[in-house]
């Protein structure tokens, strides 16, 4: 006689489905675990971002302020400090024209995901009177 064939006593399961609740929900779990890493990445890098640019502004600023009052060497050494105390890196620094002030800074990604996100952020920014 096979098996298939057996009665079951009452109140007694014969499923071959035993235990894939727990299965189902560590994958849940995982999918969550990765979701809320990928979110973390992506806010990182655009906390960075946002880091960046701002300083990167704020570093234009000083320097065309500097640039008013004294020589092109100060302006870029008044825009490397603001940048550097804004956790930001001074990439470049060039006075053009006798009167602009032109910077790109760079901030490094705290949460950095290998592979898909990038080292540090970019921002770049111009301070010095309206061009026509």
């Amino acid at each position: 006689m096979s098996t298939l064939n057996r009665a079951v006593p009452p109140g007694t399961r014969r499923s071959g489905d035993g235990g894939s609740s727990a299965v189902l929900a560590l994958a849940a779990m995982c999918v969550v675990i990765l979701c809320a890493t990928g979110a973390l990445g992506v806010a990182s890098a655009l906390g960075a971002a946002h880091q960046a640019r701002s300083a990167a502004d704020l570093a234009a600023l000083a320097g065309a302020g500097a640039l008013q009052a004294s020589a092109p060497l100060d302006a870029c050494a008044a825009a490397r400090d603001l940048a550097h105390r804004n956790d930001a890196q001074l990439v470049s620094c060039r006075v053009e024209r006798g009167q602009e002030v032109i910077v790109e800074t760079s901030s490094t990604v705290p949460l950095r995901l290998p592979g898909l996100s990038p080292e540090a952020m970019v921002g770049r920014a111009r301070a010095g009177p309206h061009r026509p």
